[in-house]
């Protein structure tokens, strides 16, 4: 009985702490459900990428461009994100609103409307109602893929670092609405 237990009991110790990991599952080759279809959505990130970068533009073009007929400025934050401040004349569709129908009521039947976009991540404060989100997970990058996914061309995204106190900037908050 003792060369039984002993066997595994050196198997355990040869194999160490390999033997303590969670088997990986395999790598799923096959849509999951064509409403969830991730490898569309990065492949989609991939078609933005160089599109997006030619459409970045600082906040001397945003200003002018905002002053541009029939421009709409989106803000993709949430309705209290946008409450509590936004720029002037900003429109509040939140990201997890986005659908063909809430984007072509507000937007319009015309998918070539210049659109203007920012987010949290193009001011410096931090705080409420602007608290800084990861580079990688700023909600400009997913709007600007969102509508162009929606099938929306003319967008010019705000690329600058630029405070709420900017005389310039016009923000806007609840109050003073």
């Amino acid at each position: 009985m003792y060369r039984v237990l002993a066997f595994p009991l050196f198997l355990i110790a040869a194999v160490g702490p390999a033997a303590a990991q969670p088997a990986r599952a395999p790598v799923q080759q096959t849509l999951l459900h064509e409403q969830m279809d991730f490898d569309g959505y990065a492949n989609l990130v991939r078609e933005v990428r160089p599109y997006r970068l030619a459409r970045l533009i600082d906040w001397t073009a945003f200003a002018a461009a905002a002053r541009e007929p029939d421009v709409l400025i989106l803000d993709a934050r949430s309705e209290r994100q946008f409450a509590g401040g936004h720029i002037e004349g900003a429109v509040n569709v939140p990201l997890t609103e986005f659908s063909v129908e809430l984007l072509a009521e507000v937007i319009g039947p015309n998918r070539d409307r210049p659109i203007l976009i920012y987010c949290n991540n193009n001011f410096r404060e931090d705080r409420p109602p602007v608290a800084l989100k990861s580079g990688r997970l700023a909600l400009n990058l997913s709007t600007f893929t969102h509508l162009y996914g929606y099938g929306y061309r003319n967008i010019r995204e705000l690329n600058d670092v630029v405070t709420m106190d900017d005389p310039r900037i016009r923000w806007v908050t609840a109050t003073r609405d």
